[in-house]
């Protein structure tokens, strides 16, 4: 399973950032695109692209699940890459 994350203007509808395990620049560098290490890296890469489009502080909607695991890797990750939640 992949993970993904976005940063969405909800007002305007549109989506500022994204990334997810996908991305050719951590699928590089992880051994698994679904693992705690994968989230991390997505973390850290919405976190840098949220900040490459002025945005620094989000709301963290994890669409239901648990916050645990993947999801707060994640979320961590982003923190420590700069970004506000």
């Amino acid at each position: 399973a992949h993970i993904y994350a976005q940063v969405i203007d909800d007002i305007r509808g549109t989506t500022l950032a994204a990334a997810s395990s996908l991305d050719k620049s951590i699928r590089t560098t992880i051994k698994s695109t679904g693992g705690i290490e994968a989230a991390k890296a997505v973390g850290k890469l919405i976190a840098d692209r949220a900040k490459a489009v002025k945005v620094t502080a989000v709301v963290f909607d994890r669409g239901g699940r648990m916050y645990h695991g993947r999801i707060k890797a994640l979320a961590d990750a982003s923190r420590e890459g700069g970004l506000r939640f």
